[in-house]
Order: structure tokens, then C-alpha cells, then sequence
């Protein structure tokens, strides 16, 4: 498969649920000040930061990762739950690993693993699910 034979609309709407799903997960309603203490970071840090540049950057690289998913689930037998399943195991067994493997050379807590990794395997569990159901 190429990229001109994607469903765009999908992937837009794939790319746009993992940034609803970071919003939500990295904020103060679920785990964002225990995400701030494992990660180092502080209000002053993020008020210092270029907010249109972070989400401007993270947005493109959701995208990709929405694309690369597509790419892999091009096959008409997907659905939505084998969607769902093979961005479960994209997210598990690559993303979250591979943030794993960093983050212990980093000495990075496992609050630090487990919120950043468990952010991937549910955005791209979503993910998934979106573009293997819309065909």
C-alpha cells in the first residue's frame, strides 16, 4: 500500500484522538502532576515553554505515527477490533518498550514508564481502532 491509497479522514480523525487522549492523560485531571514530578518538570518550565511549537511538532509526529499505523492495517480484513488489537500491540510491544529501555538508562522512575508508555498503548489502541473500523 501507498500513501495516496489511505483514508485520510481516518487518519486525521486518529491524529486528532491521540491529542483529545495526551490533553486529558497529561493533565491535571488524571496523572499531569505525577507526570510533572517524574519527568522534572514544573509550572515555571512549562510556562516558559513555546506551547505553539510543542503541540505544532507533537501533532506532526502523532500524524506519522497515524500514517506508519495505517500503512501496517491496510489489509481489507481489519476492523475495528483487530484495529483496536493491532494498535494495542504497537503500543505495548514497540512504543512502550522502547520508552522503557530509555528511561531506565535515563534512571527515570516507573511512574515516569508507565504514564508515558501507558499514554501510547491506549492513544494508539484508539488510534487503531479508528483506522482499522473506517475503511
Amino acid at each position: 500500500m501507498n500513501v495516496t491509497q489511505l483514508n485520510w479522514l481516518a487518519i486525521a480523525a486518529a491524529t486528532l484522538s491521540a491529542c483529545v487522549i495526551g490533553g486529558l492523560w497529561y493533565s491535571k485531571l488524571l496523572f499531569g502532576d505525577i507526570w510533572m514530578k517524574a519527568s522534572g518538570m514544573n509550572e515555571e518550565k512549562v510556562k516558559k515553554a513555546n506551547p505553539a511549537k510543542t503541540y505544532s511538532v507533537a501533532f506532526v509526529f502523532i500524524l506519522i505515527a497515524a500514517v506508519n499505523l495505517g500503512l501496517f492495517m491496510s489489509g481489507p480484513q481489519i476492523g475495528l477490533l483487530q484495529g483496536a488489537f493491532y494498535g494495542f500491540l504497537t503500543g505495548l510491544g514497540w512504543v512502550f518498550t522502547g520508552i522503557g529501555v530509555v528511561a531506565l538508562f535515563e534512571q527515570k522512575s516507573w511512574s515516569y514508564i508507565f504514564i508515558n508508555g501507558g499514554f501510547w498503548v491506549v492513544a494508539l489502541t484508539v488510534m487503531g481502532m479508528i483506522v482499522g473500523a473506517w475503511k
